[in-house]
């Protein structure tokens, strides 16, 4: 019978792995043995989407980042916004966070789907402020800042300098969406158009500009800064300025099916996936490429280039935020992690959504679609707010000079990991205690591992199985073993190691096995406060016929 219980990373390992690197490292023994940290999360985005991940796309600043650090090829997310959000800047599974669903999504008598952030949890912000940082956080938070009783945005969750939106998606200061919202400058709100953020400001280089603005006090404090910094971008509405947008008009009329293989073998060429696994086959609900007329091939064109070019303008944005670093001597004591919040978003179905006068801009409304998303999660399948791998797998990209080896440049990490992991890398990197109380309540304990071990290639030991829940959709990894469930559905079971793309259900030759874990599931959901979902099951895009219902706040 399979069992997965190796034992965790000691603490004395951690502590030799920072002694040794920091003392035989000439750069890094000249550095505080505290360093920056920076979490960079990208919103629905896929796995596939940066170069260093097999895409088309331009992004030579988080490539150039990864050739200077590691790329870990098995991390997860929680496949959907609010609920990443709140187990990455806690270290718990969301719902034990409070963010069971989304945002300000309220379940009546529960402990797991608040809409905020429970007492009974501490932010990366809170924990990290105590040990002396200076915390910053710019972008969208969507974890209860407009909830009706008890509200949780950044400036009460331990961030002492903020910009952000509640909600998010906010790119332009003329932009028709979510202009009612505004954006919160250390609390207090302002309108998109206001002249303290200037004119004609595009979105990811405004958050970049105050984050660095931000640096600069936490530089001349003398403290060392944690920044959270949350984009909008790739969330619809896909917004995005049109000359960026006219640089990838045509180079998608090669169509999905085409681009799928290609991405799919420089993936191969780059070793991030195993040439023995199957490319997930394309949905029923995708037309072939070669099926479409000219005028569907002209208009699927047109979305992808406003989502490469939304993603574009990200990479470049964080070339900025890069160069910022360096001007202020500060990139070589930063450990900078990028990642993304669910797989490829496939909400509006086949089609997408291509509205306006002038799509991308900021009157338009435009959604990427099933099956350009299809495209963003090869070679996977399913998308966000499912537990298939396409829903729940993230490119993590971890860059830290002074504390990587540098012989681990450019390599692979395939190790798997999850968002739980951050909260302990964060507090071991930085020295900080982990709380077992926090403003007179109880703190639940960390459910994660630090990844600092696998920066140096050495086994992470994770005590027990990773596991998911969202909307009905679950699943549980365990060593090699997948166990994953469609709302509804029958429990599947999977050998990621030969097999990651999810191609042959072994659930009816491993019958003991899956009971195993079914049980283990179980017990996991019922001490992670995790609700039955009310909903009905989505189709295979994502959506569904009604929301459960709410209570309280903005939806």
């Amino acid at each position: 019978m399979y069992n997965n219980r190796p034992i965790a990373a000691p603490a004395w390992f951690v502590t030799f792995f920072l002694a040794y690197f920091f003392a035989s490292n000439p750069l890094a023994a000249q550095t505080p043995t505290r360093p920056n940290i920076l979490v960079i999360l990208i919103d629905d985005m896929g796995w596939s989407d940066f170069g260093c991940y097999g895409s088309e796309i331009s992004t030579p600043h988080i490539d150039a980042l990864a050739a200077g650090g590691v790329r870990f090829t098995q991390f997860y997310n929680t496949a959907r916004c609010s609920p990443t959000r709140a187990s990455l800047m806690t270290g718990l599974y969301p719902h034990q966070a409070g963010m069971g669903h989304l945002d300000n999504t309220v379940f009546e008598n529960s402990k797991g789907t608040q809409g905020r952030l429970r007492n009974d949890c501490v932010t990366m912000g809170e924990v990290l402020g105590d040990a002396g940082y200076f915390t910053i956080m710019t972008g969208k938070w969507h974890m209860g800042q407009y909830h009706k009783e008890n509200s949780t945005p950044p400036w009460k969750r331990g961030f002492m300098r903020s910009l952000n939106s509640a909600i998010g998606e906010t790119y332009f200061p003329d932009q028709k969406q979510r202009r009612e919202h505004g954006l919160h400058l250390n609390g207090k709100r302002y309108e998109l158009d206001d002249p303290i953020f200037g004119e004609n400001w595009y979105g990811p280089d405004l958050l970049t500009e105050w984050g660095l603005k931000f640096v600069d006090e936490a530089k001349t404090s003398q403290k060392p800064f944690f920044w959270y910094f949350a984009h909008s971008s790739l969330h619809f509405p896909l917004q995005v300025p049109q000359e960026d947008i006219d640089r990838y008009r045509g180079k998608y009329m090669a169509g999905w099916d085409a681009l799928r293989r290609e991405r799919h073998r420089r993936q191969i060429e780059m070793g991030l996936v195993d040439p023995a696994w199957q490319l997930a086959e394309r949905p029923p609900d995708v037309p072939a490429w070669d099926s479409l007329n000219d005028e569907d091939k002209e208009r699927f064109d047109h979305i992808m280039a406003i989502y490469a070019a939304m993603l574009d303008r990200v990479d470049r944005s964080i070339g900025t935020l890069v160069d910022g670093l360096a001007q202020r001597g500060m990139l070589e004591d930063t450990l900078i992690l990028i990642l993304a919040d669910n797989g490829g978003n496939a909400e509006s179905g086949p089609r997408g959504r291509l509205e306006g006068d002038q799509p991308g801009g900021p009157q338009s409304t435009v959604y990427l679609g099933q099956c350009w998303a299809t495209l963003a999660n090869t070679p996977f399948r399913r998308y966000k707010h499912f537990t298939h791998e396409g829903g729940i797998a993230t490119p993590l990209v971890v860059h830290w000079p002074a504390g990587i080896p540098k012989q681990r440049g450019d390599k692979l990490e395939h190790q798997p990991g999850h968002l739980v992991d951050i909260m302990p890398t964060a507090v071991a990197v930085s020295g900080a205690s982990y709380p077992s109380e926090f403003n007179g309540h109880a703190i639940q304990p960390m459910e994660g591992v630090s990844l600092i071990p696998a920066f140096a290639a050495q086994p992470l030991m994770r005590k027990e199985p990773i596991f998911w829940e969202h909307e009905g959709n679950r699943a549980l990894r365990s060593g090699k073993w997948k166990l994953v469930m469609k709302l509804r559905g029958p429990w599947e079971l999977y050998d990621t190691q030969a097999d990651r793309t999810e191609s042959r259900n072994l659930i009816e030759e491993e019958p003991e096995l899956a009971n195993e874990l079914i049980a283990k599931w179980e017990a996991w959901a019922k001490r992670a406060d995790v609700d039955p979902w009310p909903g009905p099951a989505r189709n295979d895009w994502g959506e569904e016929a009604q929301q459960p219902k709410r209570s309280g706040g903005t939806p």
